[in-house]
């Protein structure tokens, strides 16, 4: 399971994609990865690694991305 974690302490984090070890392929719901980056949501590690890979990052402004990349 992919997760976010939220800005604000204590809330759950959402999921927003899964890995399938069958298939060996990550899903990952971009549009909702990029709602809560927008929002300030700090991504995992796990999630900053996938979304990097994904390319997620290029379709926010440099100074939304969580991690120097």
């Amino acid at each position: 399971m992919v997760k976010l974690r939220l800005k604000r302490c204590g809330r759950k984090h959402r999921k927003v994609g899964f890995y399938d070890p069958i298939k060996n392929q990550t899903y990952s719901n971009v549009p909702a990865i990029l709602y809560f980056l927008e929002k300030g949501a700090q991504p995992t590690g796990t999630v900053h690694d996938i979304s990097k890979k994904a390319e997620v990052f290029k379709e926010l402004p440099v100074n939304q991305t969580s991690k120097n990349e």
